[in-house]
């Protein structure tokens, strides 16, 4: 049983890694389908200034970057 728990969580985790891309923004994560399946950007640090340097990864582009930039994301509280 533990074995098949681990190979559907690592079957899940490998869907997550080439098929999201995870962009971390100053207070909240967001999460965007990619639109090729790879390993190209999958998590992105775009805290501070970095976040106007989205736009120039065709990648994210792609995917719809601009569109999320507006959307509310998952708030992450720093204590």
């Amino acid at each position: 049983m533990k074995k098949i728990i681990f190979i559907l969580m690592l079957g899940i985790s490998v869907y997550c890694y080439f098929g999201y891309h995870f962009i971390l923004f100053d207070s909240s994560l967001k999460v965007l389908k990619k639109v090729e399946l790879t390993a190209e950007d999958t998590f992105v640090d775009a805290r501070g200034v970095k976040s106007l340097k989205l736009i120039f990864k065709p990648s994210l582009v792609k995917a719809g970057v601009k569109d999320l930039v507006k959307k509310e994301g998952i708030t992450l509280k720093v204590e």
